[in-house]
């Protein structure tokens, strides 16, 4: 492969990419602080029923109560938590329906901007954008590896280039291993 391709493949990448990576880096870095933005959630109705979260039609039965209550019904995937279910994706507005004594709580939770990257991040939002995570994972290796074999090709940028790998892969090590 010539350099002027690998340069070119590089620049592309990283070009079409740095939006996502910026905001990939920021909701990830605002979640390490501790900034999680907030969820706001109401009880939108209480339904005298019990779901099975073992039924195989459970999400058609999900989908038919939400039409009963009046509430939007459309949602890719339900997500199990014990006898609690979550509507997904969950960057936007999402139900939440909990098993109480007194019958199923069907929860609206609409997060805000924060929390609502964040959910993206953590590969919670729609189908289609979960793979477009994929794809761009995928091209931020490539990226990485073609920035890191141009400056192993340059004659000017080979040491600096090695030593700044080894001391990140170290730190990385130390980081991940010994701390």
């Amino acid at each position: 492969m010539s350099r002027k391709l690998v340069i070119n493949i590089h620049l592309y990448l990283a070009a079409f990419f740095a939006p996502m990576v910026v905001i990939m880096a920021l909701s990830g870095g605002l979640y390490l602080l501790g900034v999680k933005g907030s969820v706001e959630k109401e009880t939108v109705a209480v339904v005298p029923v019990k779901i099975d979260t073992q039924s195989p039609d459970l999400e058609q039965q999900v989908r038919d109560l939400l039409q009963e209550q009046g509430l939007n019904s459309n949602f890719q995937y339900l997500k199990h938590r014990g006898e609690n279910l979550d509507t997904r994706p969950t960057n936007r507005q999402f139900y939440q329906l909990l098993q109480r004594d007194d019958g199923l709580h069907i929860v609206a939770a609409k997060p805000d901007l924060i929390a609502a990257l964040i959910e993206l991040h953590k590969g919670h939002g729609p189908t289609l954008y979960k793979q477009f995570e994929i794809a761009f994972s995928m091209a931020l290796v490539v990226i990485m590896l073609s920035g890191l074999y141009l400056g192993l090709a340059s004659k000017g940028l080979k040491t600096r280039t090695i030593q700044l790998s080894l001391s990140g892969t170290a730190l990385f090590l130390i980081l991940a291993l010994l701390a």
